[in-house]
C-alpha cells in the first residue's frame, strides 16, 4: 500500500478492519513526547484505547523510545501492532490515516531515537505479527503544552479501529493464557 487512508470517508476504518481481521491478540504502541504538543497525539490515542479495557487488547507506552517497549511487547505474543504517532502529512489538523512504512521518510520533525521504519522492520521480525502505523495530524509543529480543540476532539472521537475491534468477535487465543491483571494495570509503560 503507498497510499494514505484518511479517515472520514469510511476508507480508514475499513482498512484497519480488514488489517485487524482474524488477530486475536492486538498491541497498540503510543509513541510521541508527552511535553510537546505537536507529538504527544500517539500517547493520548493509546491512553483513550486503553480506558475502553478493550479484551485481548494491550496498551503500550513507549514514548520517544519505541524500541524501549519491544520486550514486553514480544511477551505479549501479539498477532498484530498498532503503531500510534503525530505525523505531519500536510492534511487538516486531527486527521488520523493508515502509513505505509515507505511514507516515513523526509519528516520535518522527529523526536524518535531510532526512525520509525527501523523499529517498524524489527517488530514485524521479532514478533512475526503484522504491523500498522496509524499517524494523526498535528495543527502546529511548534513546541507547546496545550492542544487545539480539533486535535484533541480527533483524538478521543477519531479512533476508528476501536469501533472496529469492538465490532470483531474475538477468537479463543491458544498460544497465551488469558490476562488476569486488573484492568487498571494492562496499560504497559516500557522497562
Amino acid at each position: 500500500m503507498n497510499a494514505t487512508i484518511v479517515i472520514g470517508h469510511g476508507g480508514l476504518e475499513e482498512e484497519l478492519h480488514e488489517r485487524l481481521r482474524g488477530s486475536a491478540r492486538v498491541a497498540i504502541l503510543g509513541i510521541g513526547d508527552e511535553l510537546q504538543v505537536h507529538d504527544r497525539l500517539g500517547i493520548l490515542a493509546a491512553r483513550e484505547i486503553g480506558g475502553l479495557h478493550l479484551p485481548n487488547v494491550q496498551v503500550f507506552i513507549a514514548g520517544t523510545v519505541p524500541e524501549a517497549v519491544t520486550g514486553p511487547i514480544r511477551r505479549f505474543r501479539p498477532d498484530h501492532i498498532v503503531l500510534l504517532d503525530a505525523a505531519d502529512m500536510g492534511a487538516r489538523p486531527g486527521t488520523v490515516a493508515v502509513i505505509s512504512p515507505d511514507r516515513v521518510v523526509g519528516r520535518t520533525f522527529s523526536t524518535h531515537s531510532l526512525p520509525l521504519t527501523v523499529v517498524i522492520e524489527y517488530l514485524e521480525t521479532a514478533t512475526k505479527a503484522r504491523v500498522t502505523l496509524v499517524g494523526i495530524q498535528p495543527a502546529e509543529i511548534e513546541i507547546g503544552l496545550d492542544l487545539t480543540p480539533q486535535v484533541e476532539a480527533a483524538v478521543a472521537a477519531r479512533m476508528a479501529f476501536v469501533r472496529s475491534r469492538r465490532s470483531a468477535s474475538a477468537r479463543p487465543d491458544s498460544r497465551a493464557a488469558p490476562d488476569t491483571r486488573p484492568a487498571h494495570s494492562r496499560c504497559a509503560r516500557g522497562a
